[in-house]
């Protein structure tokens, strides 16, 4: 399955660049990753409106949606490597990671999505996000694998 990674904001060199790039090699096919940004001077509500047509514009024609948010659903690594498992059994040919910005998502975005997701209660930096997810990508590659990368 291919996976690509939509997100807000252009990712600069950095150390979350860094745990993108690691992870990202680690994962076959490497994932996508689709930066986008509004570059006007919007107020709140106008910007986050904007961010979720260009993040939905942005995803792949046929992807299954997992939005990325904290009221989202919990699912610990092995589910959510089943739940990737299962899609790809499906016949899904990809499945795309959707980050929004500092101010988190539109509605929109989370109601085209086929899984909203939350990875944890605590708040993260959305430049982070986008490392955290390529790892539980590889993760949930070596636990469908069998690697012994992942331990319960």
């Amino acid at each position: 399955m291919q996976y690509t990674i939509v997100a807000i904001g252009k990712m600069r060199h950095s150390v979350e660049r860094d745990l993108l790039n690691n992870f990202s090699e680690r994962i076959r096919p490497k994932p996508l990753v689709i930066e986008v940004e509004e570059k006007r001077n919007l107020s709140s509500s106008e910007l986050k409106s904007r961010e979720g047509e260009l993040l939905i514009a942005a995803v792949p024609v046929g992807a299954k949606v997992i939005a990325l948010d904290e009221n989202g659903k919990s699912l610990s690594s092995r589910e959510l490597a089943t739940l990737l498992g299962s899609w790809g059994d499906e016949g899904v040919r990809e499945t795309a990671f959707v980050i929004g910005g500092a101010d988190g998502l539109a509605g929109s975005v989370r109601k085209k999505a086929d899984l909203t997701l939350s990875l944890g209660a605590m708040t993260w930096p959305h430049m982070m996000v986008r490392g955290m997810v390529a790892e539980q990508i590889y993760r949930a590659q070596s636990i469908l694998s069998g690697h012994p990368y992942h331990r319960d």
